[in-house]
């Protein structure tokens, strides 16, 4: 009779099982669905309202939202200062990448190897990834600033004679400003990434390439590159992203100027957007510009992700 009962009991936990898994699940979904809610509203609804504002005249200075058609895209594709914002977001970016991407190189060459201070010296290189680029943008323009900033004062130290170069509003000197800036803080970018995938080279490599004779030079380049090349394409991929969306240093430093000479795509899009008001315009440039740079993004993923597909 005692094992009859077990055999009840065992029975009716079993049937209560499955409404127990379903009370679990809809308890998880109950939980989960209104952060899902959130993230729709905050995502999808800025999409959609985005894409009725193309077609429309939303300006600020004209009552009504009159349809338009293909409008607004044309006002952005025939405007100049749209496509030099284009050229001069990519001369920004591919010469910020590079010369970042050569100095994180050398610096992380330099103390993949130990040696006393090494940890310090590395906590304070790192150091600008951690400042916002409103902050290093306002620093870097206090640096330049003529006739107040020191840098004037010390080049004239070191070259024996008077500058008087107007960092924030002179051609090219505008333009070596913001690399200046940009250079200094994202190199320690690149540098923590390459030196990752230095240290994460087998030690005896090197060792055998030693002892046969093998030249630091060969050594760089047919030992240590391939090592970390899937890590130098990482490197450059995520700078090269982030430095398309250049904006916080060129406000800070020379404000477009003069006139729309250092204007970025993004700079060019906040000035039409949120200082002329037209919002159609700056939405439709919003949109040509997330295209171009989805290609980019398509080609740099399709190559960092092509080692994996083999």
């Amino acid at each position: 009779m005692a094992n009859a009962a077990a055999i009840g009991d065992n029975l009716a936990v079993a049937r209560k099982r499955p409404s127990a898994r379903r009370s679990d699940w809809r308890f998880k979904w109950l939980l989960v669905t209104p952060a899902a809610l959130l993230i729709l509203a905050i995502s999808i609804y800025p999409l959609l309202f985005s894409i009725w504002v193309l077609f429309v005249n939303y300006d600020f200075q004209i009552p009504g939202h009159a349809f338009v058609g293909l409008k607004n895209f044309k006002q952005v594709i025939f405007d100049p200062v749209a496509r030099y914002s284009i050229w001069v977001t990519v001369v920004l970016t591919f010469t910020n990448v590079a010369i970042e991407f050569l100095l994180g190189l050398a610096v992380a060459l330099t103390m993949a190897s130990t040696f006393r201070g090494r940890g310090l010296l590395i906590s304070i290189i790192i150091v600008p990834l951690f400042i916002s680029p409103v902050v290093v943008g306002q620093a870097w323009s206090l640096l330049l600033h003529r006739p107040f900033g020191p840098t004037n004062y010390l080049l004239e130290l070191l070259l024996g004679h008077e500058v008087t170069i107007n960092w924030l509003t002179q051609f090219p000197f505008n333009f070596i400003a913001l690399i200046l800036a940009d250079v200094w803080q994202w190199t320690p970018f690149m540098f923590v990434i390459l030196l990752a995938g230095l240290t994460a080279i087998p030690p005896h490599v090197f060792e055998a390439a030693e002892l046969d004779g093998v030249g630091a030079w060969r050594t760089f380049w047919h030992i240590t590159v391939p090592y970390i090349a899937p890590m130098m394409l990482l490197a450059v991929t995520f700078r090269l992203l982030d430095a398309i969306r250049l904006f916080d240093t060129i406000f800070m430093m020379t404000g477009g100027g003069p006139g729309t000479q250092t204007y970025s795509a993004s700079f060019y899009l906040y000035t039409v957007g949120f200082t002329q008001f037209h919002l159609s315009r700056a939405t439709a440039g919003a949109w040509i510009f997330l295209v171009l740079t989805l290609l980019v993004i398509v080609f740099l993923v399709r190559r960092l992700l092509r080692p994996e597909a083999r």
